[in-house]
């Protein structure tokens, strides 16, 4: 129960009115840490709750009278603009009942309103690295007085090349009191090194290892022939499956508009969600989704992560991940909070060998399919490695030395010819043409 942390009673005021009985077991386990002031590194998996497992100590320690506001207490950091859109909705949520004011700064939006907002100081801000950066070279930003330092989605804003602007923004909350890292996945050498940098001394809580990430999601692949056979499958599954909601899940920006456009030319409800979209409409797609009126979104790995729509079950990726953490992101998106969800992803010959290594990185056997109404030719590869990875024809190594010595050897006649002096008269050979023939001296001049 939440009335056993020890929280304001106006916080759980707000977690009664939100119907927030049960804590979840992130919850459970890093709230009372948390509370204590302990830095925290967290690996939990999408849906598990986290938010809320940062931002009621963080509300707890900043609640109080009202009062004038001269300097940001909390920096909570995200990769992404929806996620950090959907984080305030949280403290604002949670915050209801007190006197606590929070503040968005992401790109996409009016800089100069932004700035307007820092002058107002919040005790609270959220936002993406970048734009933070931004707004530090401008001096709009202080960020000296800041005592609590949250970078949720850690192992995310690395792999989007946010290392630099995460460490100089950690670096300007130098007295900082508290750090608490999120993440879904125990990431690599990068995210040790920056838990190593950015945590003092940390409680280390993995709530989940990877390979169990997701239970009550069924993950399948169905083979294919080519990205047209990929939208002949797409096609039969959104007409076919049952589904409340569906994401479709592309490696690139052009595949997105594609398919969106045929679904769209098909009539069906659907939106696409990618880099090039303005805020505006990445803001109305999600919108739009969650209050039902489409019921299938596009979209690329930018709303992999933060992206929490209720009735979401059924992901599908026309392309498949390029690393294991974005395959656990991507079906994150389904199965939330215990409910069931359905991860298709479609695979042809030059997929194979990355799910295969997807399926080892999270030690478990995906679900093959077959849909006799859209079968292929191809099923999957003839030979398997004890990997699982396609057996494929060995390529020579090549020597150009090697290479040299050997086509030499091989012609003895050009070398032998390579070797003697130039002359401008042609090389006698034998009748058989095999050997090379001695050139007779010319006989001297007879006399007269």
């Amino acid at each position: 129960m939440f009335s056993e942390f020890a929280l304001h009673e106006r916080l759980l005021k707000a977690v009664a009115e939100l119907k927030f009985v049960e804590p979840t077991p992130v919850q459970a386990a890093a709230i009372p840490l948390a509370l204590q002031g302990r830095d925290l590194r967290v690996t939990a998996q999408t849906g598990s709750g986290k938010t809320a497992a940062f931002v009621l100590p963080i509300l707890n320690r900043l609640i109080g009278p009202a009062k004038i506001r001269v300097s940001i207490k909390t920096l909570i950091l995200l990769p992404t603009r929806e996620l950090a859109q959907q984080t305030l909705k949280e403290v604002e949520r949670f915050s209801q009942f007190t006197f606590i004011k929070s503040g968005l700064i992401t790109g996409g939006e009016d800089f100069k309103v932004q700035a307007a907002m820092l002058r107002k100081v919040p005790d609270i801000l959220i936002g993406t690295p970048g734009r933070m950066i931004e707004h530090l070279n401008a001096g709009n930003l202080d960020l000296k007085e800041v005592e609590v330092l949250v970078l949720d989605e850690a192992d995310r804003m690395l792999d989007m090349g946010f290392a630099e602007d995460v460490q100089r923004l950690v670096d300007e909350c130098a007295s900082r009191q508290q750090t608490m890292l999120f993440s879904a996945t125990t990431g690599g050498s990068g995210l040790r090194e920056m838990v190593a940098k950015v945590l003092n001394n940390p409680e280390h809580l993995q709530l989940n290892a990877v390979s169990q990430l997701n239970a009550t999601t069924r993950q399948q692949i169905i083979t294919a022939d080519h990205n047209q056979h990929k939208e002949q499958i797409v096609n039969w599954l959104l007409a076919n499956e049952t589904y409340e909601k569906a994401i479709i899940f592309t490696n690139t920006r052009v595949m997105a508009d594609r398919i969106y456009g045929r679904l769209v030319a098909q009539e069906y409800k659907a939106f696409v969600l990618h880099g090039e979209k303005d805020q505006k409409d990445r803001k109305l797609a999600i919108d739009r989704l969650k209050q039902g009126s489409v019921k299938i979104l596009v979209a690329t790995d930018v709303a992999a992560r933060g992206l929490d729509v209720e009735g979401l079950d059924l992901v599908i990726n026309f392309d498949m991940p390029r690393s294991g953490d974005e395959y656990v992101h991507r079906i994150g998106r389904t199965g939330r909070a215990g409910n069931d969800g359905l991860a298709i992803s479609l695979i042809c010959h030059g997929d194979w060998n990355l799910m295969s290594s997807i399926e080892r990185y999270l030690k478990q056997s995906f679900e093959r399919r077959t849909i006799k109404e859209v079968k292929g030719t191809y099923g999957g590869p003839k030979k398997v490695k004890a990997s699982g990875k396609a057996v494929g024809a060995k390529k020579k190594k090549v020597d150009a030395k090697g290479d040299k010595k050997k086509s030499a050897a091989k012609t003895p006649t050009k070398r032998k010819t390579a070797n003697r002096p130039k002359t401008d008269a042609p090389a006698l050979v034998s009748k058989d043409g095999m050997a090379p023939l001695k050139r007779r001296k010319p006989a001297a001049p007879a006399a007269e």
